[in-house]
């Protein structure tokens, strides 16, 4: 029986269409969005076998595999931005996808941010670690900036430990 409700990863297509087949292994992922997508689609549906499957060998004994099962079932999923996304394709062996995953737990919304790194083993993709986006420097752009002051370099430090010495 195909499953006709919308896929949780937030494409147009139906769950039985979409990261369904993905997470049951009847097809692997065409490219590193889409294992992106069916991971997600996995955390919104509770099949965490898959997360577990879909992760690099080397990645696989720092899996916490009941906080995820945790995380998974006191979530309400509320969607997936792919924010971009790097090589990754068919034809490649590597590749990275930025995200937003957005989800409700005890009533009170996240934003689970995250940079994806991917590759290719055969005709499989496997997700080898997740990386959290640089938060964004504010840089002072005045022309003497004061002892306290955020460096004009972006380095985030105050101008004192940084450039000021």
């Amino acid at each position: 029986m195909k499953d006709e409700r919308d896929c949780p990863c937030g494409t147009t297509r139906t769950f039985g269409g979409c990261c369904g087949p993905i997470i049951s292994g009847k097809t692997t992922a065409p490219t590193a969005e889409a294992l992106m997508r069916a991971r997600y689609s996995s955390y919104a549906t509770g099949a965490i076998d898959f997360i577990e499957r879909s992760q690099a060998p080397e990645g696989r004994g720092n899996f916490d595999r009941a906080g995820s099962e945790k995380w998974a079932k006191e979530s309400e999923w509320l969607g997936l931005n792919i924010v971009s996304k790097k090589d990754g394709g068919p034809g490649d062996a590597t590749g990275t996808v930025s995200f937003i995953a957005r989800y409700k737990q005890n009533g009170e919304e996240h934003e689970h941010q995250e940079i994806g790194v991917f590759r290719k083993d055969g005709d499989s993709w496997l997700f080898v670690e997740g990386r959290h986006p640089v938060p964004r420097t504010i840089v002072n752009d005045s022309p003497a900036p004061g002892r306290n002051a955020p460096c004009s370099c972006g380095s985030g430090k105050k101008f004192k430990k940084c450039h000021g010495q």
